[in-house]
């Protein structure tokens, strides 16, 4: 009895604080939730996915009609503008190329063994079967004939005293380096089996560049990389997309090769390339020159053009002065299209990202219309160029409308398959802010377990929107699903999952469909308010905890540092 009277006055107490905290949601708040229509965002999404867009390929046709489509229904919902010279438009300088795959070339030089007479030969590659590659220094031609140099996971990382290439000059060189981070189970050591930054491609180009190399190739393996060869091929080798104003070094051949490929250049080497990468995922590595030089001849059109983030503000009672805003995002563009290809050449995205845009817009609307007093500004900012790595949300990360320090909480939302009633929620990243406790109750009155990032090895943390604000210091991460939905078993929730992952992401197939369900869009979109509301209402500003990788750039951008 007595261990029984406990239990309920544990379960009366929770209940009680539970209905405390949802009676803290002011009545209009929770009006403008229930306003949240589902058919709303499926108009939205119908429309952004249409054929008469292309894809929404930054800086073609079919992303400007999607950018004003989305300004002008941020105008109409009342929005302030937060864009360029009071537009909702944010311009930003890009360059995009598009490799001439017929021009290009790319071969494996092995050194002629001592003695032997015959000359040199080559191990030609194929475009698009063989690699991919691209000339970020941004020029129409560029010939590379260097060394190649195996960097094992391509890693510099001083606070895990972890360094690929100590005791290596690599200028003027081709690096070879495994997608991924070091092996590890150690949550303390590279994120254990969770990806670090360390192991993203974006970052591999970006720290050989830094020492000095010419070019990179980046041995793709799907069980490291998360994704098969067709992601990667149809990612690299439509026009890819550069911020022109980045002052940053950058390659002449950013490449990924198949593991395939890899294997003939440590053969090439007298080498055996499945002892080479399981020697460089142990502490001792040491990189190595190999007797193969890399000879390439890459030729890319070339073109200058602006594409712009729609940005949009429903100013708050603190607007201009002690500002804790509430950013929601989600990125507009997609893969464009596929010109002469006969067929289906049109990379749609509905799921990809039409679903998040069409989120957002209905959560503008809603906000707008609500009537609420709010004591701090929402901005709903709808991004261009995430799928070439981010470039859209890196310009806002770097050019806020607001103060970096005067944006309290970022929430994204980046492609939530229109399936039904999710009845679980992976917010990978907000456990490391100390809004947290507030993510767990809110989700818990949704009715929505937190489940943990269901594949910590892709490192998805890194690969979504969100990624760019935080590296200004801005708590932020994106609303996501998992497996469970109403009417299902979890087993039902993960084939979908995959089969849509297998069979359409950033594929020809991502099509709008009639049949879809956005009513577990909607209720995300809920969640999704809810938390900015408790975000622009919290007594004390949101940081992210103590030591993490973000905390030293939001004090700096509080001042604080």
């Amino acid at each position: 009895m007595k261990i029984r009277f406990g239990v309920a006055v544990v379960a009366s107490v929770f209940c009680l604080s539970g209905a405390l905290m949802a009676q803290s949601i002011p009545p209009a708040v929770k009006a403008a939730e229930a306003s949240i229509d589902g058919e709303k965002i499926r108009a939205q999404v119908r429309f952004l996915a249409d054929d008469l867009l292309e894809g929404r390929g930054p800086g073609l046709r079919g992303s400007e009609i999607a950018a004003k489509y989305l300004a002008t229904q941020f105008a109409l919902y009342g929005l302030k503008p937060g864009g360029d010279n009071g537009t909702y438009l944010q311009q930003i300088n890009f360059v995009g190329t598009k490799v001439i795959a017929e021009k290009t070339t790319m071969s494996l030089i092995p050194k002629k063994p001592a003695g032997n007479s015959i000359d040199l030969y080559s191990i030609d590659l194929k475009y698009a079967d063989d690699y991919t590659v691209s000339n970020r220094v941004l020029t129409p031609s560029v010939d590379v004939d260097a060394p190649i140099v195996f960097v094992g996971y391509g890693v510099d990382a001083p606070e895990f005293q972890w360094n690929d290439y100590a005791g290596v000059d690599v200028k003027g060189k081709v690096i070879l380096c495994i997608v991924g981070d070091p092996p590890s189970t150690d949550p303390n050591f590279f994120g254990g089996d969770a990806l670090t930054y360390y192991g993203r491609w974006t970052y591999k180009f970006e720290e050989a560049a830094r020492k000095g190399a010419v070019g990179a190739l980046i041995i793709h393996r799907t069980d490291l990389a998360s994704y098969g060869w067709d992601v990667v091929k149809n990612s690299n080798t439509s026009e890819k997309t550069y911020l022109r104003d980045d002052k940053n070094p950058q390659l002449e051949a950013a490449s990924w090769i198949q593991l395939d490929v890899a294997k003939k250049i440590f053969a090439s080497s007298g080498l055996d390339a499945d002892a080479e990468i399981i020697a460089a995922g142990k502490r001792g590595f040491k990189a190595v020159e190999l007797p193969v030089r890399l000879k390439a001849h890459i030729e890319s059109t070339v073109r200058s053009f602006q594409s712009p983030n729609v940005v949009g503000i429903l100013p708050g009672a603190n607007a201009g002065g002690k500002d804790q805003a509430v950013m929601y995002t989600a990125h507009y563009d997609h893969l464009g299209f596929v010109p002469g290809m006969a067929g289906d050449n049109i990379y749609n995205g509905a799921a990809d990202n039409g679903t998040g845009c069409g989120m957002l817009l209905e959560m503008a609307r809603a906000w707008a219309q609500s009537g609420v007093k709010l004591p701090h500004s929402i901005i709903f900012a709808s991004v261009t160029a995430e799928e070439q790595g981010l470039l859209g949300s890196e310009y806002l990360g770097q050019h806020p409308p607001i103060p970096a320090g005067q944006i309290a909480l970022d929430i994204n939302y980046d492609m939530i398959l229109p399936i039904g009633v999710p009845l679980e929620t992976n917010v990978n990243g907000a456990q490391r802010t100390t809004f947290y406790p507030t993510v767990e109750a809110t989700a818990k009155r949704f009715n929505l377990a937190i489940v943990p990032d269901p594949r910590p090895s892709a490192g998805s943390y890194y690969r979504s929107d969100h990624f760019s604000l935080s590296r200004v210091g801005i708590p932020a991460f994106s609303i996501e699903t998992g497996n469970l939905y109403e009417g299902h078993d979890a087993a039902w929730g993960h084939k979908q999952h995959e089969d849509f992952t297998e069979h359409d992401y950033h594929n020809f197939s991502d099509n709008f469909h009639e049949d879809w369900d956005f009513s577990g869009n909607a209720k995300l979109d809920r969640f999704g308010m809810e938390l900015g509301w408790e975000a622009l209402s919290a007594p004390t500003i949101i940081q992210w905890k103590a030591k993490d990788e973000f905390e030293a750039a939001r004090k700096a951008s509080q001042g604080t540092r």
